[in-house]
């Protein structure tokens, strides 16, 4: 499942359903931050997909950041 339909997924859910969805997408979010570290360790190797891997952090962050606003707007606290 995307970032964007498990997002679309807390509309509406409960606030324990929202606490495991943003279990889910924080760990998410940490792979690829190590996926990004480790791109940029080993530099110039594989900097073809600097890019790509940026982009799937950045989503996965700003899935995580929307979700744990859904928390809080929810009452649930800060995830």
């Amino acid at each position: 499942m995307g970032f964007k339909a498990m997002n679309e997924e807390l509309i509406g859910g409960d606030t324990e359903t929202l606490k495991k969805r943003i279990k889910k997408l924080s760990a998410q979010a940490i792979e690829h931050k190590m996926r990004l570290h480790d791109l940029a360790e080993d530099l110039p190797v594989g900097w073809e997909t600097i890019r790509e891997v940026a982009a799937h952090t950045h989503e996965a962050y700003r899935a995580l950041a929307a979700a744990r606003a859904e928390l809080a707007q929810a009452g649930g606290g800060s995830g």
